[in-house]
């Protein structure tokens, strides 16, 4: 049984960081690649950032790059999110999955196989 686990959220104030960790197991964790993915009140949920099964490459959203950094630790079965320069708007549950490999670099949700339960970060201005 595949489980992705989101923690780290919580409420913090405009210009805080957090970083969030997504703990994987019942999968080949490398062979996965990792995303996370944002959902806010009222709207869709939306890609955040991406990262193949290696580390070695990864891709974010345009209106989040520089603030967000995505990495993995393939020995602990773990991906991250650090999130830097929160503002209120960054507000949404976030949510870890992941995708097959061969599907590279995804921001799409579809190609997305596994999900985690989400997480709530909340950023007060």
């Amino acid at each position: 049984q595949v489980q992705l686990i989101e923690s780290g959220g919580g409420l913090v104030q405009a210009g805080d960081s957090l970083r969030l960790s997504c703990a994987a197991s019942g999968l080949t964790f490398s062979n996965y690649a990792m995303g996370w993915f944002r959902q806010a009140p009222g709207k869709e949920r939306e890609f955040v950032a991406t990262i193949r099964w290696s580390g070695a490459r990864t891709a974010y959203a345009e209106s989040l790059r520089g603030r967000f950094t995505i990495s993995r630790d393939n020995a602990k079965n773990m991906a991250y999110l650090q999130m830097n320069s929160l503002k209120a708007e960054d507000t949404a549950v976030y949510y870890c999955a992941a995708a097959p490999a061969r599907v590279g670099d995804s921001i799409s949700s579809t190609l997305y196989q596994y999900w985690g339960q989400g997480i709530q970060v909340t950023v007060s201005s």
